[in-house]
């Protein structure tokens, strides 16, 4: 659950700093990237030097660096998370945290978080049960933050009771049981096309597009991280895959996609059609390069496998099949037409009148229309935000 997961560590000043190296380790094991972020007092603990071996990054603590005055972006990390921890949380830190005081760096870093916050108290019993400390906790949990109750024992102070931090083998299953919530296409098997095909005119030539394949594979990345085998079939682009989840067939021609697609098609419960196929390719293909002469050079093209329609003639009722157009007139009309005539469940509208949408940009400006007219615009966002709310419409019609 938490392979290629993007962690933000925060640590306190509290005796069960220590803790913070066990769950560095058990984070990392699991195949999560870990980046921390200290409070100064934290440092009297343990030692950056240790933690930045754990984790193979410099540690984060002040704002500036001492050594050149470059600047730490708490807003960076807060939108490079999957999830944020703190753990050991100080009473100090659960107060300023709850209240907004972002006088260090782990507190701004709180604040600009996007990504879920999971909260790991330490502390003396006496200061847990202060109805203070009760009252912030409870602030942070009506904020939407994750409290991960502390455990009953021997505490530093050679008192008895509540207020040793969770163990961090408990801290880390409270994180998986999370993220496996959050993988809603579990089980699912999930076809997605992506990028350009090129046509071959001879060995060094061809038709092809500008396609980049960014769209379809930010879409085979969010189906795998919700828990979806996906099958990616990528015409020729300079990307890779980063989830073991994705299996990834790469073709170059129209033909060799078709066929890809139509066999693995009767098996998928979803096919997102995201790639930029020909309409046409060349009819005959020299076998030697052509060489330039005078007349002009005269290429007969011929209609390639259509592969929406295709997919659309044999889609079962419990399949779902996404399609996307890319248009430059007469946008909505011409999305509406090839909605029905492939037999979509919906489409994927951009237009390259949309600043920021189309090819070889990362981000994107879609509208997604529906069987039933439904018409949705959504603003420019990265095509990674772009394939966060395409899956969350299948997940609509899943459920």
């Amino acid at each position: 659950m938490l392979q290629n997961k993007k962690i933000v560590l925060g640590i306190t000043g509290s005796i069960a700093a220590y803790k913070a190296c066990i769950l560095v380790r058990l984070l990392i094991k699991k195949g999560a990237e870990v980046q921390v972020v200290m409070t100064p007092s934290a440092k009297e603990f343990v030692t950056p030097l240790t933690l930045a071996t754990l984790t193979q990054k410099p540690v984060v603590s002040e704002f500036f660096d001492r050594r050149d005055g470059s600047w730490h972006s708490h807003v960076s990390l807060g939108l490079w998370a999957d999830a944020m921890i703190v753990a050991p949380a100080s009473a100090s830190t659960i107060g300023k945290m709850a209240n907004g005081i972002a006088d260090n760096m782990l507190v701004t870093t709180y604040l600009s978080m996007r990504a879920p916050v999971f909260v790991a108290p330490a502390m003396d019993l006496d200061m847990y049960a202060h109805p203070s400390t009760q009252a912030n906790l409870q602030k942070l949990q009506s904020y939407g933050n994750h409290i991960i109750e502390p455990g009953t024992g021997f505490l530093a102070s050679k008192l008895e009771g509540k207020g040793r931090m969770e163990e961090p083998e408990k801290i880390v299953e409270a994180l998986e049981q999370y993220f496996a919530k959050q993988q809603k296409l579990l089980g699912k098997k999930v076809l997605i096309t992506a990028g350009p095909t090129y046509e071959k005119i001879d060995p060094v030539r061809f038709i092809g597009n500008y396609s980049s394949g960014k769209m379809g594979f930010a879409l085979a990345e969010v189906c795998a991280e919700q828990g979806a085998e996906v099958i990616l079939v990528s015409g020729p682009v300079m990307l890779s895959t980063k989830h073991p989840g994705i299996k990834r067939i790469d073709v170059e021609s129209a033909q060799q996609m078709y066929e890809a697609a139509t066999k693995h098609f009767p098996q998928a419960d979803i096919a997102i059609l995201c790639a930029a196929v020909a309409d046409f390719t060349p009819k005959t293909t020299a076998d030697k390069k052509i060489k330039r002469k005078g007349d002009n050079l005269k290429l007969e093209l011929q209609p390639t496998q259509d592969i929406a329609a295709a997919l659309g003639a044999v889609k079962k009722k419990k399949q779902v099949l996404v399609g996307f157009a890319l248009e430059t007139n007469d946008e909505l009309k011409n999305a509406q037409d090839k909605l029905e005539r492939k037999n979509f469940d919906f489409i994927v509208l951009n237009s390259l009148q949309d600043k920021g949408a189309g090819f070889r940009v990362d981000t994107n400006k879609v509208t997604i229309i529906d069987r039933h007219h439904g018409i949705t615009a959504y603003d420019t966002k990265s095509k990674r935000e772009v394939a966060e709310d395409i899956i969350e419409k299948v997940e609509e019609l899943k459920s």
